[in-house]
């Protein structure tokens, strides 16, 4: 059990006095070291002395907080910094000393990065059984696509996912976020979870692995599995207002008078006596027509919804049973009241006084949700605290 060297209360969250040794770059490792930490665990990066995890100058927009841009910020609060040259003999003994301490370890390289450095799991493990060690690759640790880079946008362009979004004309179309990365955060996530708890029953540690390309296809597997039992048969998106290749009218967003409203699945007879079109009423009447009509039903729709504003199609549609909501932009969500009730944002001050609103985190324990809200460190900002605590020479 490690100290964090921090005047606080007795931490309560589930992984206190745990220590995550967090090796990863970019998005996918560090968002399941930040999951950690938001749970508990202590988490110590490793990073390049001088300049770093590459994330630190990764900018979405030229904002910026001490130098560093603020979704690094977002993804890496509440760690310590340790600034070491893993292509040194001395960068490796230090951080297979911490690994020796380390309850997990979680690294992203390239397929035989790790192995080369004398970083991999089969080191860990020689210094520390008990490790649980996470690897997340591109697509793999072999086979044709194993030496590609493992970045978002090409890890959706591989897996098919971008046919299902837009509509038919459009063409592939990815998905608006980093979500090949997020997603193999929360998957491995789930693995070093898992794997602790096993090692709390045999004393064992594990390697856990994924990949961007295998946390994405797993999270088509809805769709992915009825294609893999209809012959194969590729997914057509609708021609008109496409939310779902597999699923019929009215499944949409729409037009309103004055904003968009969606619509999921509702009874179209139901539907149609409640927006007044007698013409969707009778074309519905052949229980086919939904998915083989769908693009012609969803026109007539959006044609009606457009005579009224938002607000009153809600407050005739939502009475009814039919499951709709506003289509919100961020603005609106942040101001609304079931938002605020989540209570989800925290300001994060740095060393130089800069301020950053940021979520936390998405999970509550006994009704409360970790508000620690500690800034990214600068590169190798707890270096000589954490040698001296661990003992970590240095080497002449």
């Amino acid at each position: 059990m490690t100290e964090t060297g921090r005047n606080s209360p007795p931490d309560i969250r589930p992984l206190s006095g745990l220590l995550v040794i967090d090796m990863a770059q970019f998005l996918s490792g560090p968002s399941a070291a930040l999951r950690l930490g938001d749970l508990g665990a202590r988490v110590i990066k490793i990073e390049r002395p001088g300049t770093g995890d590459i994330c630190r100058q990764l900018y979405l927009t030229n904002t910026d907080m001490g130098g560093d841009s603020t979704l690094f910020h977002a993804i890496n609060r509440n760690k310590e910094s340790f600034a070491a040259d893993l292509k040194t003999q001395e960068g490796v003994e230090a951080a297979l000393q911490l690994f020796a301490r380390a309850d997990v370890v979680i690294q992203n390289f390239r397929p035989g990065v790790a192995e080369r450095l004398g970083l991999d799991h089969m080191a860990a493990h020689s210094v520390n059984p008990r490790v649980v060690y996470a690897s997340i690759s591109g697509y793999g640790e072999t086979g044709p696509w194993a030496d590609w880079p493992g970045q978002d946008l090409l890890a959706q362009a591989l897996s098919g996912v971008m046919w299902l979004n837009g509509s038919d004309a459009d063409g592939p179309v990815p998905v608006g976020l980093s979500i090949a990365d997020m997603l193999a955060g929360h998957i491995v996530l789930e693995g070093i979870l898992a794997a602790l708890v096993r090692r709390g029953v045999t004393g064992e540690g594990a390697h856990v692995q994924t990949s961007l390309l295998e946390a994405i296809v797993d999270f088509q597997f809805e769709v992915l599995s009825t294609h893999l039992n209809d012959k194969g048969r590729p997914p057509r998106r609708s021609a008109f207002n496409n939310a779902h290749a597999y699923l019929a009218a009215p499944y949409g967003v729409y037009e309103t008078q004055n904003g968009h409203i969606a619509l999921a699945m509702v009874s179209l007879e139901h539907l149609a006596g409640l927006i007044d079109l007698p013409g969707l009423a009778q074309m519905v009447r052949n229980p086919q027509a939904s998915f083989a009509r769908r693009d012609e039903i969803k026109r007539m729709i959006a044609d009606r919804l457009l005579q009224k504003p938002t607000a009153a199609w809600l407050s005739l549609l939502q009475p009814a049973g039919v499951w709709c909501a506003p289509v919100l932009g961020w603005s609106d969500l942040l101001v609304s009241e079931a938002f605020r009730r989540l209570d989800m944002l925290n300001t994060i001050v740095g060393n130089d006084g800069t301020r950053l609103t940021a979520t936390r985190s998405p999970i509550r324990i006994n009704g409360q949700r970790s508000a620690t809200a500690v800034a990214a460190p600068k590169v190798g900002e707890h270096t000589a605290k954490i040698r001296k605590e661990f003992g970590l020479e240095r080497r002449t």
